[in-house]
């Protein structure tokens, strides 16, 4: 019998937990309504004001009520709500009244809500209008996939973040040398070079966050040198068990605006074939941080395994791009490593965005010396096939200094006659030999706009 009891007990708790569960939820969300009314949070003032026009509108109704049921028996109330609606003037003064009072108090009511519940979030020095009409422009900004490593991808995403917020970042994995690549070999993740800079180059406070994250502890500190940022990127990837989540959980807590993508999950390898300087001979040369270092043209790279697959939303992301941005950035060593994965090239030459390739500015020493901007593209197809690219970016200003052992990309005959070809002023006066972002911005967003129009 107690086993009978005890069942039915079972029973009839587990049929009433979930009516107590709705309950709770249905008291929880009374008590977050109440929230909204501690004192300091600014809302009480503009929920009044909201509520004051919202009872004139409610009394000149009445009005029109009383109007109609004008030989309605007589009634507690009714001298009341003759006397709200005033209905010893014109009716057309009560319309004017009544209607300029609830739409008024209504609509500061709604704006100050709003205001209050955006200053927390406003940059200062602008209005709440401009950043509100800022922030849809960009929601509704073109879909962006840009990839390439170093400094090159980080420029672009600086200047395209000021046209979109659909950006997506795609960087190699084949970094082995730096902080990247001691935390690559001690710690057995990825690389996160590359991925730091990205995200720093996508934050809002660019300026902060890129100081903390390329900050360098000192070799006699214990932390041998790495980068804030590559230590908090590698603590995330141990707390949330995958590199891969650790980078969207570093988006996340950065309120960055856009993504940042590794070309493959694989540990991959960078091989590289070169030629020697006045010799015919060639030396295998592996390792991605080895490569600038060998003297020697290089002749061929490729991936060790070269089966790697793409990692999957980089593929989605290219599928359904609008423009696919290739460079700027260490040829070799940053932007070949991500189309030689072999998913990543088919996905470029499937997607039906366009695809535009931006060459350096500067040569690369132990990369691209004396490379023209011909020799950049033409490198670049040479391994991956040809017609990979709508459109080839050039710089045509050479104002400044470079710096020593690195000169210009200069264009020459063989590509001045390439249909493909755009050469505009992409020079950052400052630093000679580096874009700059808002003019390679507006350059690809005007390249863009020309072929899709300005809604796309």
């Amino acid at each position: 019998m107690r086993l009978t009891i005890h069942s039915n007990t079972a029973i009839i708790f587990s049929m009433n937990r979930p009516r107590r569960g709705r309950s709770s939820s249905f008291w929880r969300g009374i008590k977050q309504l109440f929230l909204w009314l501690i004192p300091g949070l600014g809302v009480k003032r503009w929920f009044f004001v909201l509520l004051g026009g919202i009872t004139f509108i409610a009394v000149g109704v009445a009005m029109f009520v009383l109007d109609i049921y004008r030989n309605a028996p007589e009634t507690w109330w009714l001298p009341i709500i003759t006397t709200l609606a005033l209905q010893a003037l014109p009716r057309w003064a009560r319309v004017v009244i009544f209607g300029t009072l609830g739409l008024g108090l209504t609509t500061i009511g709604i704006w100050g809500l709003n205001r209050s519940l955006l200053v927390p979030f406003l940059r200062p020095g602008k209005s709440l209008v401009d950043q509100v009409s800022e922030f849809r422009r960009r929601e509704r900004g073109p879909r962006v996939v840009v990839i390439g490593g170093g400094h090159g991808i980080a420029t672009v995403l600086r200047g395209m973040k000021e046209h979109t917020q659909n950006l997506t970042a795609v960087v190699s994995v084949a970094d082995d040398g730096g902080s990247s690549g001691e935390l690559r070999r001690s710690l057995g993740i990825l690389p996160p070079g590359d991925i730091r800079n990205c995200l720093a180059a996508l934050s809002d406070d660019e300026a902060l966050l890129t100081q903390l994250f390329q900050y360098r502890f000192g070799e006699d500190s214990g932390l041998g040198g790495h980068s804030f940022g590559n230590l908090f990127i590698s603590a995330l990837a141990d707390v949330t068990g995958s590199f891969e989540e650790a980078v969207a959980e570093s988006g996340r807590a950065l309120s960055v605006h856009g993504r940042v993508l590794p070309s493959t999950l694989h540990n991959v390898r960078l091989v590289a074939d070169i030629q020697l300087p006045q010799a015919q001979t060639e030396v295998r040369v592996e390792g991605e941080s080895q490569i600038p270092k060998t003297a020697g043209r290089v002749r061929r790279v490729w991936l060790e395994p070269d089966n790697a697959p793409a990692f999957p939303p980089v593929i989605q992301d290219l599928l359904s791009a609008d423009l696919i941005v290739i460079g700027p950035g260490s040829l070799y060593t940053s932007i070949l490593p991500n189309v030689l994965v072999r998913d990543l090239l088919e996905a470029i030459r499937s997607s039906r965005a366009l695809k535009v390739f931006v060459s350096n500015i500067a040569t690369q020493p132990g990369e691209t010396e004396a490379y023209t901007c011909a020799d950049h593209i033409l490198a670049l197809e040479a391994l991956v096939g040809p017609a990979l690219v709508d459109i080839i970016v050039c710089n045509s200003c050479y104002d400044g200094t470079l710096e020593t052992g690195t000169h210009w990309v200069r264009l020459d005959e063989k590509i001045t006659g390439e249909p493909r070809l755009y050469a505009a002023d992409l020079l950052d006066g400052g630093h000679p030999g580096r874009h700059d972002a808002k003019k390679l911005a507006q350059t690809l967003m005007d390249l863009y706009n020309e072929r899709t129009g300005p809604l796309g």
